[in-house]
């Protein structure tokens, strides 16, 4: 494929913008080359500047669950702009989709929305330490919540793309707050929990961790977090940025049948518009500015064009019973084809998958936390990478990302992905 014009418009945006992007994973730093310009998207499909057209796997990182330019989001993000883009002011459409939220997601009484994941599990994090009155926060290697200064010690995604995990800015006051476990290590937790007796007020995780790729969590796993929490007086935190309303309805803790104290949202809810939320029940969120002490405050929280897209597209998932199990057969019929390709060229590989979220990992081991998803042979992600984009197909390019599927993928466009794989695994 040609790459011209997308080539010059990363040398233009290099000038302007440090490092050309204006998110790290995107300047294809972890896979080389050039990143690629999206000029337009429909359905399953991206259309870059110099004209080529590559199905996606990304989905703008997880959000496009029903496929790019979805007509019922378009149209009520068009509407509802005609009217103004932001007032600062209450607005009806934010109740709306706060009781849709509500009706939807388990264990959850009220919402407020903020304007990004990160914002949402900062807050989240803050209201923890506000409503039990203890400064010290868990949270597992290899998984994000955003770019926060108590996340970022050991963080999947991107920082392990480039190799930093612990970010210069980050203060060594903050990290002495921030513990670090390893995921599906239940026995690790509690020796954590038994180092720092009383002063642990959340335990954070992504509940299915999609930046070390795909990781689920082990049977019974978040189940015996939640008992430790309970026992030690602990918040569990959920970070559904990821996973909320796209694994189920309910998120992962309609999916697991395991409740968490407080639930992060973020990408599915605003419909491919920049939002993010959390929500707990009435005695937590109670705690929230102006009921409570604890402050948070945002003036374009709950912007009407975010609100508009996020009602629109939680309204269809909500009114179509059969979503979420079309997408995991979509994702299984992808996950069966690319294992029987990559197995019939000798490829050594490990498949993770959970509902439409799925990562390939080129390493014979079992996948199940950072240490062992950082054994992946990144130099042939580079190739399996390249080679995949070559033939037009968009994964995403770190070898510590999930793909996200969307149902806009008909079966003809995962056989031309399997078929893609399979010209790819022979060059591996």
């Amino acid at each position: 494929m040609i790459y011209k014009r997308s080539s010059a418009l990363f040398a233009e945006a290099e000038k302007v913008i440090p490092g050309g992007v204006n998110s790290p994973v995107r300047a294809f730093k972890g896979v080389g080359g050039t990143p690629i310009f999206v000029k337009e998207a429909k359905g399953a499909y991206l259309f870059d500047e110099d004209g080529n057209r590559l199905i996606d796997y990304i989905n703008s990182w997880g959000p496009m669950i029903l496929g790019h330019a979805h007509k019922p989001v378009v149209d009520a993000v068009v509407e509802k702009a005609k009217k103004g883009t932001s007032f600062g002011m209450p607005t009806e459409i934010e109740t709306k989709i706060a009781e849709l939220a509500v009706l939807m997601v388990p264990n959850i009484d009220k919402i407020r929305f903020v304007n990004s994941g990160t914002e949402a599990c900062m807050s989240a994090v803050r209201l923890a330490r506000g409503f039990t009155g203890k400064d010290k926060v868990i949270k597992f290697a290899g998984c994000y919540h955003g770019h926060s200064d108590s996340f970022l010690i050991q963080a999947g995604s991107g920082a392990s793309t480039f190799g930093t995990p612990n970010s210069p800015g980050v203060t060594q006051g903050t990290a002495k707050d921030t513990l670090l476990a390893k995921y599906n290590d239940i026995a690790n937790v509690e020796q954590l929990i038994k180092a720092n007796n009383n002063e642990i007020a959340c335990v954070i995780i992504e509940p299915v961790a999609g930046n070390m790729g795909c990781i689920p969590p082990k049977e019974g796993f978040l189940q015996a977090l939640r008992s430790l929490c309970d026992a030690h007086n602990i918040l569990l935190i959920f970070d559904e940025v990821m996973t909320g309303f796209r694994l189920a309805k309910g998120g992962a803790q309609e999916l697991f049948n395991v409740k968490a104290d407080i639930v992060c949202f973020g990408k599915v809810i605003g419909g491919g518009l920049p939002v993010g939320a959390f929500a707990a029940r009435n005695e937590i969120m109670n705690y929230l500015a102006p009921l409570g002490p604890v402050y948070q405050a945002g003036t374009l929280s709950g912007n009407p064009l975010a609100m508009a897209a996020g009602l629109a597209m939680i309204s269809a998932l909500n009114n179509d019973a059969e979503i979420f199990k079309r997408l995991e057969e979509k994702t299984k019929y992808l996950h069966q084809g690319i294992a029987n390709v990559l197995t019939q060229n000798n490829v050594v590989y490990t498949i993770n998958r959970v509902g439409s979220m799925i990562s390939v990992h080129f390493d014979e081991g079992a996948v199940t936390d950072f240490d062992t998803a950082a054994k992946g042979n990144n130099d042939t992600f580079k190739k399996f990478f390249h080679g995949l984009l070559n033939q037009g197909v968009y994964i995403a390019p770190s070898a510590f990302e999930t793909w996200f599927i969307t149902d806009a993928l008909t079966y003809e466009d995962l056989d031309f992905t399997i078929n893609a794989v399979n010209q790819v695994a022979k060059t591996l």
